[in-house]
């Protein structure tokens, strides 16, 4: 007998920690160690996958997926001395605990990210659409594990496997399908709309069936025991409501906008969330289903949501998301699909799943008058898995509803049908196929008729750029006559690879529509801007959202400003000033990114260098007063910026002086001079001669306008000149003005995007406290002074 009990005995724990090999021990052989070098080895792997699927649009979850599986038995794990030594048997229970933490905080985050106020206001079109892509593929899926119960699933419970296998086929991955919709540019396009509502109901009625399949799997003994298990699930969640709501609508009530949320309310909310994932765990669901729950009855509205997604996601989604991954790779065995049989049940498995989304979805969506063309590309979209798919396989797994064979038939069905969502899309839904060039009259505001309504496309990045946008618009807005500026405010959002991108998602609206609605109360003070602005004056101002990663946001610039026929798209300078009035890079890739818009703009752009025009907060129009110098030189790119003065001139609180800026051909010294006997600088120096003629002749007409001129030799001149003019509030100049081709200060311009002007103006060796707007006319042919710019420069 004592022989007996020692042959089956369990192995030792592990120790934490160890004393070190110096010591003589093999680190390991112990715990923690051992996960850390588990976790690094994870994250190496997947970010590596990661970087190469990046060409290939897929999402991140793809590159985890396939980095899990690369970990475990189907690949590395072949080689058992590497088995044993990094992912012991003994280790594992460490590694899904951590994992498991990891994923009930990811839960909640994507509770956070469920609106349930959405789901209400759904359409029937909408929800049509959804039931039809839950239904068909759940019926799929259900005759589909008759013929796996014969073959490879031999001795499973009926019941569980079924709802299993029906929910394995219905889901749509909400989180992924965000991400796919952001880098395809269909955000905000009717079927990037109707693809995350459905999505986003397939995703609620998937927990409910998991909910159901959790609780048929936990009974062993009784019917009654799985119907006592919904019950209590139920109830658990009509607790929440009660008790959690009420508390986190008070904590989000007492978290101000601008003020760091109390530390104590993210600890108690984190201690409730880890509380409510024991209970559930204890009625038998699962500790996610808590988590969950308490995420979706967090408040949307106000900092504190943003908060709790702040502290928490870095941690969970880069560090602890991706041991859930390795942790079903190693559960995951392609070894085991051996023989024609299992390779057919492989292909059946995955023509089904495909067949029952794709084919449900679009029969539905034609039956709701959607065009054929979107209705494939909403297939197919639907089509997209992802984590809850992982989780409702492993749950099924630890609970022996699923055996080895039909785990790896699952998981490599999932990462097929996400895998080709992405190609599949871009080929049948191409961005340049939805929508046509739209050619347009004034894309300058220089042009004939001077009267025509002027529209603007003002980006910014952050709040900071808001109140000297909102003077500029103000400034810009001439006499102040009906329809004579409409001003469309891009709010650039980069679109990053944290969990929480989605929550911009929500955000988002279609081009020209506001952030906000009616009835609505909305305490973001970017909405309190526009509308006290808009309200107070006589101004068409239509706030938009980009959302797209920095590699490719000029493609949202442009095409937004194509599509609202805007005659100029002004931007940010990636530099911002200091308190101590220096100006320091914001970020690197908002410089590629301006340039990017240089070279592809369909219209007039201008990059605003922020000094703080009109102060820190808005002005309101009786208190306007500003003083603008143009400084003149010559070429279109200063006539363009001349003709945006002489528009801001007509506000009465506006006084501009232009200074034309002409130079001795005789005294290059530290200035290169143009030919100006070329033919095309004699027809330039005509139109600025006849552009400064017609704008000499209205000055007596007004004495808020002044113009003078200056005879300079060599930089020096140029910068004495400027530096009279310090103390207006804004400079206009030419990007690349034709009189000059570059001061020489210092070398050379740093900034070639704001050119050797601006790069003056710019400058720390200028003593000013003047904005500065760069202009740039609109040409048929794209600047070629730009220098080449990186492939990715989100990298830099």
């Amino acid at each position: 007998m004592a022989s007996n009990v020692t042959q089956h005995a369990c192995p030792s724990p592990m120790k934490a920690t160890s004393n070190g090999a110096f010591q003589g021990d093999n680190p390991l052989d112990f715990a923690l160690p051992l996960i850390i070098l588990q976790i690094c080895l994870v994250l190496v792997l997947t970010r590596a996958l990661a970087f190469l699927l990046k060409p290939l649009k897929q999402p991140r979850v793809i590159a985890e997926i396939i980095g899990g599986i690369l970990l475990g038995p189907s690949v590395l794990g072949r080689n058992k001395a590497y088995l044993s030594a990094v992912f012991p048997p003994r280790s594992l229970t460490v590694l899904d605990t951590l994992a498991n933490i990891g994923l009930i905080f990811f839960l909640f985050l994507v509770g956070i990210e469920m609106d349930p106020k959405s789901l209400s206001r759904t359409g029937k079109r909408i929800l049509s659409i959804a039931v039809a892509g839950i239904t068909v593929p759940f019926a799929l899926g259900i005759g589909s594990s008759f013929i796996l119960r014969s073959t490879i699933s031999k001795g499973v419970d009926g019941p569980p496997f079924l709802i299993f296998m029906g929910v394995a086929f219905s889901i749509t991955a909400f989180p992924v399908l965000a991400r796919i919709l952001a880098e395809l540019k269909l955000l905000t396009t009717d079927v990037g709309k109707m693809a995350m509502s459905a999505a986003a109901v397939n995703d609620v009625a998937a927990w409910i069936l998991l909910a159901l399949a959790v609780a048929l799997s936990s009974t062993g003994h009784s019917p009654l025991v799985a119907l006592w298990v919904l019950f209590c699930g139920c109830g658990f969640v009509a607790g929440a409501i009660l008790i959690f709501r009420p508390i986190f609508s008070w904590m989000a009530r007492r978290s101000q906008e601008g003020e760091p949320v109390d530390e104590t309310y993210i600890c108690a909310t984190f201690a409730a969330v880890l509380a409510a994932g024991f209970v559930t765990d204890t009625i038998g669901i699962h500790a996610l289903f808590g988590a969950f729950v308490l995420g979706v009855l967090v408040p949307k509205e106000g900092p504190f949501a943003g908060a709790l997604v702040e502290k928490v996601e870095d941690l969970v989604s880069g560090l602890f998301l991706p041991l859930y991954f390795a942790s079903s790779g190693l559960k995951t065995n392609v070894a085991t699909i051996e023989g024609l049989q299992s390779w057919g049940l492989l292909v059946l498995v995955i023509f089904t799943a495909c067949f029952g989304k794709i084919v449900g979805t679009i029969v539905v969506s034609r039956a709701c008058k959607v065009p054929w063309r979107e209705s494939f590309t909403l297939g197919f979209l639907m089509n997209s898995k992802g984590l809850v798919e992982l989780i409702v396989l492993n749950i099924g797994k630890d609970r022996k509803v699923l055996n080895d064979q039909t785990f790896a038939i699952m998981v490599l069905m999932a990462l097929f049908t996400t895998f080709i969502t992405t190609p599949i899309v871009m080929i049948i839904y191409k961005p340049s196929k939805r929508e046509g060039s739209a050619d347009y009259k004034n894309k300058t505001i220089e042009r004939k008729d001077a009267s025509s309504q002027l529209r603007i496309l003002s980006c910014f990045h952050s709040t900071k750029n808001i109140p000297t946008m909102i003077n500029l618009i103000e400034a810009s807005r001439g006499s102040g006559r009906q329809e004579g500026l409409c001003v469309y405010a891009l709010h650039l959002t980069e679109l990053s690879e944290r969990s929480s991108a989605i929550l911009m998602v929500h955000k988002a609206r279609k081009n020209g529509l506001p952030f906000w609605n009616k009835g609505r109360k909305d305490s973001d003070h970017i909405v309190v801007a526009f509308e006290a602005f808009q309200q107070l004056c006589h101004v068409s101002i239509r706030p938009m959202t980009s959302i797209s990663a920095m590699s490719n946001m000029h493609e949202d610039i442009c095409t937004s400003a194509e599509s609202k026929k805007v005659a100029m798209i002004i931007l940010p300078f990636h530099k911002h000033q200091r308190v101590d009035g220096a100006l320091e890079t914001t970020r690197t890739d908002f410089r590629w990114v301006n340039q990017k818009v240089l070279q592809h703009a369909p219209c007039s752009v201008g990059i605003l260098i922020d000094r703080g025009l009109g102060g820190a907060s808005q002005v309101s129009a009786s208190d306007v007063s500003f003083s603008i110098t143009v400084l003149f030189f010559g070429g279109r790119d200063d006539r363009e910026a001349l003709a945006y003065a002489v528009r801001m001139a007509e506000h009465p609180g506006i006084n501009l002086i232009v200074i034309r800026i002409t130079m001795e051909l005789e005294a290059v010294g530290d200035i290169a001079v143009i030919d100006m006997n070329s033919e095309s600088n004699t027809e330039s120096r005509l139109l600025d001669d006849k552009v400064l003629a017609e704008f000499h002749k209205n000055i007596p007409k007004d004495a808020s306008i002044q113009y003078e001129e200056r005879l300079v030799k060599d930089a020096a001149e140029i910068v004495a000149v400027a530096q009279n003019f310090s103390r207006c509030n804004l400079f206009l100049v030419g990007r690349t003005p034709t009189g000059v081709i570059e001061p020489v200060f210092n070398g050379r311009s740093d900034c070639p995007e704001i050119g050797p002007i601006g790069s003056l103006l710019a400058s720390p060796d200028l003593s000013t406290t003047a904005s500065v707007l760069v202009v740039q006319q609109y040409s048929n042919h794209p600047p070629s002074d730009l220098p080449a710019i990186p492939e990715d420069p989100g990298s830099n």
